[in-house]
């Protein structure tokens, strides 16, 4: 590993020196925070350390500038006047870990052992999230909405803090995007965002994922396991649907947003964690309270910015540059030659449709679109019949359509429904070549054959 000391006293910066190249990294030194700065203008290192007094400037201040030359340095702070206030303040400031003095080689390895463990799990992230964005549509902050618009600039701005944020909209609007969002825009952007789904788990089983536990803790509980606060050190914990909790965990999410402090289960040990909560919800959480199902002091600790997300319905003038994005996106994953277009009664339907499930129906619904209908252009008829008929646009028998189009969608639903082509052509009664001619002519655009 490439390593840059940086302190005002050479004994330290000497037998850093020896230590680290005993171990085989390459060492550069630097007394003042202009050499340091100056060290990594002349090439890039893995890890610093970093005094926190360097004669009279600090280590505190030096460290946003030696991150800006160099992002994904890995920076430790020494020094001999540990205090957890100093601490927390250098995590959120960027540094990776914290050394009091005097350290002995064996913590110096541990240090070492540490930052080549979080390098690589940085490279395998790199890798998953490049997999993600071609598995997944890119979440876009893109938006014609003013109410959109409205509540993005809210969180842009909540960035800025560290005040707690109540994200609150139907399912399916894109809350955790924008918790995603928030993260990204803070100062803690360079540390972990974790997410827990409060729905999914039993009260224990969440008590557990939350905060952690211990060996015997629990029935299942084979080894201690540090829960998504710890995990959360210095970055953001998203809690989506934080109304399903229990009044007990809610009790227990209270105290860590006041103090700071909690307890793994089954320890007596009283632990402390930096990070910045953001919840969601699409429950009417003044309704809860006032029923007890939910907190009160709770909510307003949560409360304390609320970001009100519009639905897909509240939001038309985003609805179709979303439907023409994610036809993009599955034609792409499904190696369609051509992009199909929506042809104006989709984009009719579309707009007419309500949308309960918001976002995520309009991502479901194209996908499955793309799937069954092989045509070149998007007609009404490929979309699920609840969506079609909310905007009257099903054909149907003895309904006002002409023979074509009800071959057409008749033939293309078979197709759909069929394992193979040769199977849909029996259904049909017509020879498989005929139906293969059927199938290129609705992916050109083409009517049908006569």
């Amino acid at each position: 590993m490439r390593v840059l000391v940086v302190d005002d006293e050479r004994n330290i910066r000497h037998t850093l020196r020896v230590c680290l190249e005993g171990f085989g990294c390459e060492v550069r030194e630097a007394a003042t925070p202009e050499a340091a700065l100056a060290a990594l203008a002349q090439g890039p290192a893995d890890l610093a350390f970093v005094d926190l007094k360097l004669g009279t400037a600090s280590g505190l201040d030096l460290l946003p500038r030696l991150l800006a030359e160099s992002p994904n340095l890995d920076v430790v702070l020494i020094t001999a006047y540990a205090t957890f206030d100093t601490a927390v303040e250098a995590v959120r400031r960027g540094a990776r870990d914290y050394l009091p003095k005097p350290f002995t080689p064996a913590q110096i390895r541990h240090v070492l052992d540490r930052s080549r463990e979080h390098r690589a799990l940085s490279s395998q992230l790199e890798s998953l999230e490049g997999q993600l964005a071609q598995a997944v549509p890119e979440a876009t902050l893109d938006t014609s909405s003013p109410v959109m618009h409205a509540a993005i600039g809210l969180v842009s701005r909540a960035a800025t803090s560290d005040a707690a944020v109540l994200l609150r909209g139907e399912s399916g609007t894109g809350k955790g995007v924008l918790a995603r969002a928030l993260h990204s825009m803070s100062v803690r952007r360079r540390r972990p965002f974790v997410t827990v789904n409060c729905p999914t788990l039993s009260e224990q089983l969440l008590a557990s994922e939350l905060f952690g536990h211990v060996r015997g803790a629990f029935t299942g509980a084979v080894k201690d396991q540090p829960g998504r606060v710890e995990q959360a050190e210095g970055g953001t914990l998203f809690l989506d649907e934080i109304a399903e909790m229990s009044p007990s965990l809610q009790a227990q999410l209270l105290r860590f947003l006041q103090e700071k402090q909690f307890e793994r289960l089954g320890e007596g040990r009283t632990r402390k964690a930096d990070v910045r909560v953001v919840a969601a919800t699409n429950r009417d959480l003044e309704k809860d309270v006032a029923e007890g199902r939910f907190r009160e002091d709770l909510f307003y600790r949560l409360n304390v910015i609320e970001v009100k997300l519009p639905s897909l319905r509240e939001r038309p003038e985003d609805l179709l540059a979303l439907a023409r994005r994610f036809v993009a996106f599955f034609a792409r994953t499904g190696q369609r030659p051509v992009t199909p277009e929506l042809s104006p009664a989709t984009e009719q339907m579309l707009l007419a449709y309500p949308w309960p499930g918001n976002v995520r129906e309009l991502r479901n619904a194209i996908e499955r679109a793309l799937i069954v209908w092989p045509a070149g252009v998007l007609e009404p008829q490929a979309f699920p019949d609840r969506i079609a008929a909310a905007a009257g646009t099903v054909v149907a028998l003895g309904g006002p359509h002409t023979l074509e189009e009800v071959e057409r969608e008749h033939t293309l639903r078979v197709m759909a429904s069929a394992p193979t082509l040769d199977e849909a052509a029996k259904v049909l009664g017509i020879d498989a070549s005929t139906l293969w001619r059927k199938r290129k002519k609705y992916e050109s655009g083409g009517k049908a054959d006569s």
